[in-house]
């Protein structure tokens, strides 16, 4: 039975920077906590796990040296997916009996495993994937960092809270990407982030307006220290930063664009909002971009999402002409 009414959460937190496992950890801790506190849907920031690459802002491209030591840091923290990595969080996710949307570091394990994707994690109830997405257009100088994400990760999933989704950061500013999820019937929106601005605030209140559907902010909260006591080498670059390299600022708005909950300012903490499901109904009797509000005869919005793989390998026995010869 679908639920009417039900808690969300956004985790707003620092991972174990360049630790995988245990940030694996301490996400699992948080997932607890979380269902705990009676959340029934639970979303981390973006590249929660190992941590978002922050030093991309401070350290010139031109030097290589240490930007190629520290991607393969980074790399080599990296989830895989499949990977013991999900498994616990699957298990964890199971043990909640909550519906969990992790941000990532994503390793191409499907083919060279030396390429990152900016990727959230969709884990249901049950503990199993239901899918992934991976960022589209990684923002200025994360495109150093991850490379574009493969367009057959643009889905909404069917759950038992609502039809559940989301963009990762600064492509929520990409509309025809946005308009592709108000267009599945999109109920709750999720924009994991490490943007912590007061326009983004007002980006999180427009989206819920415009698509009528709840919107989950969440941004990674960052001292300096939790960068710096993991990687001491990054000292120099961060001289000038104060104590917050990112204040975090998470926020959850509902279908009419008011704040629910949050916005979580120079804390680390998880930030709770109550659903009720019958507000997205409501909300649409006066706009719905998808719907009575489109004008499919003037405009129309085409996605392909098929995926454009690497490397495909084939069976030699599905070669209709393996066993000719070349020369007859």
């Amino acid at each position: 039975m679908d639920e009417t009414i039900f808690r969300v959460a956004a985790v707003q937190a620092a991972p174990v920077f360049f630790d995988r496992e245990a940030t694996v950890e301490k996400a699992c801790r948080l997932i607890e906590e979380a269902a705990q506190n009676s959340a029934r849907l639970i979303i981390f920031p973006e590249a929660f796990i190992p941590g978002y690459p922050d030093w991309i802002w401070n350290i010139p491209a031109g030097q290589i040296s240490l930007n190629q030591e520290l991607y393969g840091m980074l790399l080599e923290e990296s989830v895989s997916v499949p990977s013991e990595d999900l498994e616990k969080l699957c298990l964890a996710a199971k043990k909640a009996n909550a519906y969990v949307v992790m941000g990532i570091n994503e390793r191409n394990s499907e083919a060279s495993g030396g390429s990152l994707s900016n990727t959230l994690l969709y884990i249901s109830p049950e503990g199993t994937l239901l899918g992934k997405h991976q960022k589209l257009v990684p923002t200025l100088s994360e495109r150093t960092i991850w490379k574009y994400g493969d367009p057959g990760t643009l889905e909404v999933y069917d759950t038992k809270l609502g039809k559940l989704g989301g963009l990762i950061c600064w492509e929520n500013y990409m509309p025809l990407v946005r308009y592709s999820l108000y267009a599945q019937g999109i109920d709750l929106y999720v924009a994991p982030t490490y943007d912590e601005s007061g326009s983004w605030q007002a980006t999180l209140r427009h989206i819920g307006k415009e698509g009528r559907t709840f919107v989950i902010g969440c941004c990674m909260a960052y001292k300096k220290e939790d960068i710096l006591s993991q990687c001491p080498k990054l000292k120099p670059y961060y001289k000038e930063a104060g104590e917050w390299i990112n204040t975090g600022n998470s926020m959850i708005t509902d279908p009419n664009g008011n704040i629910l909950a949050g916005p979580l300012y120079k804390e680390k903490g998880i930030l709770y909002a109550d659903i009720e499901r019958h507000i997205l109904h409501n909300a649409k009797w006066n706009l719905d971009v998808a719907g009575h509000y489109a004008r499919p005869d003037a405009f129309r919005l085409i996605v392909r999402k098929e995926s454009d793989p690497v490397i495909q390998i084939e069976d030699k026995t599905s070669w209709e002409e393996t066993d000719k010869p070349i020369i007859q």
